[in-house]
This record gives C-alpha cells, sequence and structure tokens, in this order.
C-alpha cells in the first residue's frame, strides 16, 4: 500500500506543535544544551528511556525538571543513593489493622517522567526493580502487578567521574535506555548568561504547555513516518558492523570490540531516526536523521575491548569509525 507523504506531513505538522512551545519555555531557564534537550524530546516522542552522563552542574536535573514540567503530566524525582531499597521506589505492602489486610502503597515510580538522580549510585536491588518498569511498563509489589501511567518516561543522570560509592549499570539495564545524552560544558557566552541570570537572581520557571494526550497522539504520528527499504538496511548494517566489522567490510576495527549492539539497537535506532525526522517536520527518514542520533543510540551499547581502552579508545571513537566505514545509501 502506497504511503501518502503528503498526509503524514500535514499530520506531523499539526501534532508537532507542541514541541515549539515546550522548547521555547524550557529556553527561558535553561541556557544552551540544545543537544540534551532534543534527546529528551525524541526520548519522549518515542517512548524511550533517556540516560544523561555528564558533570556536576551542567543542569541536566534542571533541564529534566523543566521537560517534565511542561509535559503537565506527573513528575517524581528519586535521589538515588546507596541505603535506597526497592521499595523506596516501587512501593510496598502496608498492612490495615482495621481489615486485618495488606494493602499496597505505589512509590514514586508510579508518575509519567521519573527523574533517577544519580542513577549509579543505587546497588542491584533498586536496579533489578527499575528494570521491570522500564522494560514492561509495570511494577510488581507482593503477589501483584500494577500497570505504570501513560507516557512513562525514565529519565536518568550520572557522573562519569566520580567512582567511590557508585555501582556500575548493569549491562542490561544501559541497554534498555534508548538513548544516552553526554551532555558537554556550555559555551562561554552561554556561561556568560547563566552567570548574569543567576547573579541577577533572574531565574524564573516554566509553566505546563502541553498534555500527555498531546505527546501520545504525537507517538502515533512517530510510527507512520515513512522508512525506506534502504534506510532500513542502512541501519541494520551499522548495526551489524559492531558485532562483525570485517565480514560488513569496515577498517579500523578489528579487535577494538568486545560486545557490538542488541537487535534493541537497530530498532531503537530506526524509532529513534523516525522521532528526528518528526522534529525537523518530515515525513520520511533520510541517513542524516540515522547519523544525528546515532550517537546517542549506539555509544552505551558497544563495548570496546580491554586493548581498545588501553589505546584510549572510547566508545564514540568506535561509532565514528561505523558511521565512516558502513556506505550510506
Amino acid at each position: 500500500m502506497p504511503i501518502d507523504l503528503a498526509a503524514v506531513t500535514e499530520r506531523i505538522a499539526e501534532q508537532s506543535r507542541f514541541l515549539s512551545r515546550l522548547r521555547g519555555e524550557v529556553a527561558r531557564v535553561v541556557v544552551g544544551q540544545e543537544e540534551m534537550v532534543e534527546g529528551l524530546l525524541i526520548g519522549l516522542l518515542c517512548g524511550g528511556h533517556v540516560l544523561l552522563e555528564g558533570v556536576p552542574g551542567l543542569a541536566k536535573t534542571r533541564t529534566v525538571n523543566a521537560v517534565a514540567t511542561c509535559l503537565g503530566g506527573s513528575f517524581r524525582r528519586i535521589q538515588f543513593t546507596p541505603d535506597l531499597l526497592p521499595a523506596d521506589l516501587v512501593g510496598t505492602l502496608i498492612f490495615n489493622p482495621k481489615s486485618g489486610e495488606f494493602a499496597p502503597r505505589k512509590g514514586p515510580i508510579f508518575a509519567n517522567v521519573v527523574l533517577a538522580d544519580e542513577i549509579n549510585r543505587a546497588p542491584a536491588k533498586v536496579q533489578s526493580a527499575l528494570l521491570e518498569a522500564m522494560q514492561e511498563g509495570q511494577v510488581t509489589i507482593g503477589y501483584a502487578t500494577y500497570p505504570l501511567p501513560e507516557p512513562f518516561l525514565v529519565l536518568a543522570t550520572q557522573n562519569p567521574i566520580e567512582q567511590e560509592g557508585t555501582y556500575p549499570l548493569p549491562e542490561a539495564q544501559v541497554d534498555r535506555f534508548m538513548l544516552k545524552v553526554v551532555v558537554g560544558y556550555p559555551s562561554l557566552e552561554e556561561e556568560r548568561r547563566i552567570m548574569e541570570m543567576v547573579v541577577a537572581d533572574r531565574t524564573e520557571w516554566v509553566e505546563p504547555t502541553t498534555t500527555p494526550e498531546e505527546v501520545l497522539a504525537a507517538r502515533k504520528v512517530v510510527r507512520e513516518v515513512y522508512v525506506d527499504a534502504k534506510i532500513r538496511d542502512y541501519v541494520l548494517a551499522l548495526v551489524a558492523a559492531s558485532r562483525d566489522p570485517e565480514a560488513l567490510g569496515v577498517e579500523g576495527l578489528a579487535g577494538l570490540i568486545e560486545y557490538g549492539a542488541s537487535p534493541r539497537a537497530s530498532i531503537f535506532l530506526e524509532l529513534a531516526a523516525r522521532g528526528h525526522a518528526f522534529i525537523e517536520g518530515r515525513g520520511y527518514v533520510i541517513p542524516e536523521d540515522v547519523k544525528a542520533i546515532g550517537w546517542e543510540v549506539l555509544r552505551h551499547r558497544i563495548l570496546p575491548t580491554y586493548e581498545a581502552q588501553a589505546e584510549g579508545v572510547r566508545p564514540d571513537d568506535l561509532v565514528r569509525r561505523l558511521f565512516d566505514g558502513v556506505a550510506v545509501p
């Protein structure tokens, strides 16, 4: 059945109006960090969780808080600490002496947007409880399972330079994050504006600009964005090259990749490319969409070997060589 690109583009124009309102409202309280905001929006549009990595003081928590407030749904911030328990996250059963029965008390995970601040500070039991919520969209308390609200999104932050009191995230959980956004320092001009805003006490806060229902409607249109078979083959070639670069004819990666990207990377890469095209107002995906969001999808799914780490090769370097070595359709 042929795709009516004109109709899809028209629906995108209609359903993406809230994005400009949301971006404008967030820009009132967050200076710069356009890549971080775009990554959060793509996660929101595609229903994928986002991991933000950066040193302290880069407005990660502030940006997530602002985006969640603009969304207009429920928002919970959970500060992850080494003594956090699964019940602190998902809830527990409380005994009611009047009825003589146990009743569930739901935890802060029951929200549209959950900020897992410094996620790598929590132990394995907490991570496993969060894993069910991220993957299944549900939580088990006692012997009963409870669905989480829609939309449901986990936005997590972690500090890459602090090691004391932290627990490396399990690979299975890292793979559940659609995107890993590396947050960098602001430019000098942006930092000047931040200083002037804070010192002069001109900081404001945002107001809700959209609703969860608008986001859910936009997600349906994202799924309608057209992906040509050649684009899909390009996505599959990129992911396959991370597992066996020699078979795909990609040079310079032999002995540098311990484990390549999982099939979830192929799914997320195509879906994120659709989300990027949606933000750009296009009803179809082009290779530039895949390249624009490919770093965030692949960098946490490709594990360098010990030899590569010893040579100072980072996951971003491996992703760059993948994009350079795989032919663009």
